[in-house]
């Protein structure tokens, strides 16, 4: 996920970006969200497999979500 957005700017924003995402797809869990800096691709790939989304679908659903969290 590196370069999809800037790592601060998910953090500061995440449980905003959490609850979007909990919306989008109601089957993530709390464990599915867990946001640990640094480990960025380990969270898209939680995500996709709990939702059976590519890595692009997750990436973009993370970038616009973030963007809109602001």
């Amino acid at each position: 996920m590196k370069g999809v957005m800037n790592t601060l700017e998910l953090k500061g924003n995440w449980n905003v970006v959490k609850g979007k995402l909990k919306k989008k797809w109601a089957s993530l869990t709390d464990d599915d969200l867990k946001y640990v800096e640094g480990q960025e691709a380990e969270l898209v790939g939680r995500i996709q497999k709990r939702t059976g989304q590519s890595k692009e679908a997750v990436e973009r659903a993370l970038r616009e979500d973030s963007a809109t969290a602001e």
